[in-house]
């Protein structure tokens, strides 16, 4: 057994012997692989040492083709230039056009937009052709990238339909007043991917048309007259008949009030602690929150005069020692 075992461990160290003797052939391989790069550049720095023309020739070749692609690139830019001045005209023309024919304002930003857009891809892919890169290699690519393509833009592309619809239906139009996704505002511009607010405290607010699309909304401009709704309580002591007279006195006093249409004073709700009586005006859009704001003043001062009381929640604290 101990021979049997000498044996096999004999046998062992000649295989671990034999696999280290291989790899150090393939070290020394590899190092004379090397050693015969690093001599044959060393050749090759020393020819071109001795021989300067070798390197003026090598730049003299990559000289043209330099100047070459700067020239494109020259070339290039003039193009893109001019495209662009011929773009601007082109989508001045169209508004002008739109504009002969009494197009709508959304329809006209969104139309001059489209063309607009569409006319700068067109100039891209003609400098593309100037370097030498196939417009339909790069059509190819991007149809078959559509469906990476179609899901990287699908809010942009939502956002498209939805100026679309909004152009074909009008829920808005720019000037309106709107009242949409926690922000209103008048309508300054519909551009193809989002609709721009003006608040009344002028900031620009910002909402993508598939937003204002696919959700509901409130146009407080879109009808030209508006009613305006005033309640005011009064106290249980106070005479309601003498607090409607006023009430009906400065509403037809009202130099804005729509003259066909009669105001409406009316008792609304018996309350806990107030009588409250409801005031009806109609108005011009325009006019809707001066005249709330001016009858709402008026009404204060004349109850007071009159010596009516408008009820209002007291806290009594009492302070025992």
């Amino acid at each position: 057994m101990q021979v049997r075992e000498m044996y096999a461990a004999f046998a062992a160290a000649g295989a671990g012997a034999k696999n280290a003797a291989e790899s150090a052939v393939n070290e020394i391989a590899n190092a004379t692989e090397t050693m015969e790069t690093f001599a044959a550049a060393k050749e090759n720095l020393q020819e071109m040492a001795e021989n300067p023309g070798l390197i003026s020739g090598w730049i003299q070749g990559l000289v043209p083709e330099l100047l070459n692609f700067a020239f494109q690139i020259v070339v290039a830019i003039l193009i893109y230039a001019v495209g662009g001045r011929i773009i601007r005209l082109i989508a001045k023309m169209v508004w002008r056009s739109m504009e002969r024919s009494n197009a709508d304002e959304g329809v006209k930003q969104f139309v001059t937009s489209v063309v607009k857009y569409s006319l700068y891809v067109i100039l891209v892919f003609s400098i593309m052709g100037l370097f030498g890169i196939a417009t339909t290699s790069a059509v190819a690519v991007l149809g078959s990238a559509g469906v990476a393509v179609g899901l990287a833009l699908q809010g942009s592309l939502s956002n498209f339909a939805g100026g679309v619809l909004i152009l074909i239906l009008k829920p808005f139009k720019v000037g309106d007043y709107i009242i949409a996704d926690g922000s209103e505002g008048s309508v300054v511009e519909i551009s193809i991917f989002y609709t721009k607010l003006l608040t009344v405290d002028n900031r620009m607010v910002v909402i993508p048309n598939g937003t204002l699309s696919n959700s509901s909304l409130t146009n407080v401009t879109s009808m030209d007259r508006r009613r305006v709704d005033i309640t005011v309580g009064i106290g249980y002591e106070a005479d309601i008949r003498t607090a409607k007279d006023i009430l009906r006195r400065l509403a037809e006093e009202e130099p804005a009030r729509l003259p066909e249409e009669e105001p409406l004073v009316f008792v609304n709700e018996l309350g806990a602690s107030s009588v409250e009586l409801g005031l009806r005006v109609w108005v011009l859009t325009d006019e809707y929150w001066n005249v709330k704001w001016r009858l709402t003043e008026k009404i204060k001062y004349a109850f007071d005069g009159q010596g009516i009381t408008i009820p209002y929640q007291q806290i009594d604290v009492q302070i025992r020692q």
